[in-house]
């Protein structure tokens, strides 16, 4: 074992480890999340403007940013360095279980318990894709590291791979070719 700290809190719900430096992210059942630098078990800085649960953290790869979803249904994308919540993503109708920030795209993706997955654009502030089929809690979701692709694990005892290349080529203004019309993102299958 490297390092042990202590979160204070009855309950972590979600974790992520920052691309570069030493840190890592836990989001708490109090509503809390903690920075943390693992190398020498320091707490860094505390984020605490969730109302309840904060159950999903996702660092941006190159930004100073952090995302977080929770119960009380907010995604709230935070500047580290700046110390503060930058702004708040309003759409889901219950809890959000996973955030993640796209390794290229000024996206965010975000799972929750109202059977959707969403996509926002962090820079533009906006849902640019709301995608439905799940029938239970979305769990669990990822993007490819690599592809255009997106998967997404359900109470409905289901993992769904979706295409983002529609998408993509659309908030990127790409010529199309042979879409046909397909919705921005569909589950492959």
């Amino acid at each position: 074992m490297l390092t042990k700290f202590e979160s204070k809190s009855a309950r972590v719900k979600g974790l992520a480890f920052h691309p570069v430096r030493p840190w890592v992210c836990s989001s708490l059942h109090n509503g809390v999340i903690q920075l943390w630098d693992y190398r020498v078990g320091t707490l860094l800085d505390k984020f605490e403007e969730h109302d309840g649960p904060v159950r999903g953290v996702h660092f941006h790869l190159s930004e100073p940013l952090l995302v977080s979803g929770g119960d009380d249904y907010k995604l709230k994308v935070w500047d580290y360095r700046l110390r503060r919540c930058m702004f708040t993503l309003l759409g889901h109708l219950d809890y959000i279980r996973t955030v993640q920030f796209h390794h290229e795209h000024p996206w965010i993706l975000s799972a929750s318990d109202d059977q959707t997955l969403r996509l926002w654009n962090w820079k533009e502030r906006t849902c640019i894709s709301v995608l439905t089929g799940h029938n239970h809690y979305v769990m669990a979701a990822s993007f490819h590291p690599s592809d255009d692709l997106i998967v997404s694990a359900s109470l409905d005892q289901t993992v769904r791979v979706w295409d983002t290349a529609g998408l993509r080529k659309k908030q990127t203004g790409e010529a199309d070719a042979g879409a046909g019309g397909l919705p921005p993102a569909s589950p492959m299958g």
